[in-house]
């Protein structure tokens, strides 16, 4: 499994999304792209198939979380949009995670890549314990959750860059990483906590990288994305 950089579409809007690619039409490949909660619940499954239709790989970032029954159905609908991954939260349970899976699964057998979301790159220790009242540290809740995962018969899990390494020696090194919280070392960090580089995710053991303003918000978007394959990928 190759390493990959994956651009995150946040987008509100048809428009301003395909506007975003079009600057990607001379690109010898076409990026692989997120479509988080914002585009998805603006446009629909519709923007997924248009983009797919493009030739891009789609990662399909919904979060789900609700009764095992729920989200089987849920991820036996979104088995039809032909993704090439997408997500729910560890923190449903290992039966949540193992029904999703059965969902998602078609019935040739084939399925997208399921990853569970441990805890998000904008939560600290602090925010953990006050908010959620989890006191264990936060490396070794994320840890847990992976295993569970793993246990659940996921494909791997996203996390902190920062956490990549650990999950791998607990999970085994094809168990994937998907991580965000990647900025340039001159970029800004916005409202993420625990965060690192391109370079530095690649040395930690990042399998993909989630890379959304640093990209989408730059001057030239397309040597943004270039600098980052570079970096990551080399």
């Amino acid at each position: 499994m190759g390493k990959d950089v994956i651009i995150a579409l946040d987008f509100d809007s048809r428009e301003k999304t395909l506007a975003f690619l079009d600057r990607f039409a001379g690109e010898e490949r076409k990026p692989f792209v997120k479509i988080g909660m914002e585009l998805y619940y603006a446009e629909g499954p519709a923007i997924v198939r248009e983009i797919k239709a493009r030739g891009h790989k789609i990662f399909l970032d919904l979060k789900l979380h609700d009764i095992p029954n729920t989200v089987k159905k849920a991820m036996a609908v979104l088995s039809g949009l032909d993704v090439d991954m997408t997500n729910l939260h560890a923190g449903g349970t290992k039966a949540m995670m193992e029904a999703a899976l059965e969902g998602l699964t078609r019935p040739d057998g084939t399925r997208p890549l399921l990853i569970a979301v441990t805890q998000l790159t904008s939560t600290s220790q602090e925010r953990m314990e006050q908010d959620l009242l989890i006191e264990k540290p936060l490396d070794q809740v994320v840890l847990h959750y992976a295993k569970c995962a793993a246990d659940a018969g996921l494909a791997g899990v996203v996390c902190s860059p920062l956490e990549a390494g650990k999950v791998h020696e607990t999970c085994g090194e094809n168990f994937l990483t998907v991580t965000p919280g990647v900025r340039f070392a001159d970029g800004e960090v916005g409202d993420q906590v625990r965060v690192t580089t391109p370079a530095k995710a690649k040395e930690i053991g990042s399998d993909y990288i989630v890379v959304g303003r640093p990209i989408t918000q730059a001057e030239d978007p397309v040597a943004a994305y270039r600098r980052c394959v570079a970096e990551f990928v080399g």
